[in-house]
């Protein structure tokens, strides 16, 4: 999972709206969210990871150990019940809380992108992808 160590530049978002809609995200901050280009920076230091998503709007900082469930405050201002593992070569990351839970997946595509796929749980039509060029690594 080192291939996903590094800084991270927002390319591109496709379906964030809906993503949101079906966290009952209000409009304004929809809005907000969807006009933002994070930036996020993975890193490993031992057993603990750590997840940085910086931007003009707001800034979220998750320092986990795989496995091991902790308490999230998400950047929406939802608080959740958040674990990350590692499946088939990508970093999923669960939050379980009100309204619904979600799924974030991140996984390096063939070209070296970085594919950050979001998931309302049971609302299929709720899913974005957003996708990152790597800056440093």
């Amino acid at each position: 999972m080192s291939k996903l160590v590094g800084k991270w530049k927002f390319e591109s978002s496709e379906g964030w709206e809906e993503y949101m809609k079906g966290l009952d995200v209000g409009f304004a901050l929809r809005k907000i969210g969807g006009m933002t280009k994070p930036q996020e920076e993975i890193s490993i230091d031992g057993d603990f990871w750590q997840l940085d998503i910086l931007s003009t709007f707001k800034n979220i900082h998750l320092k986990f150990k795989l496995g091991v469930a902790f308490e999230e405050h998400t950047v929406d201002g939802r608080t959740v019940q958040s674990t990350f593992t590692v499946e088939d070569d990508k970093l999923v990351h669960v939050q379980r809380g009100k309204p619904a839970d979600s799924i974030i997946t991140r996984e390096l595509e063939n070209d070296g992108t970085l594919k950050v796929t979001f998931k309302v749980v049971g609302k299929e039509e709720a899913t974005c992808i957003r996708k990152y060029k790597r800056i440093e690594s």
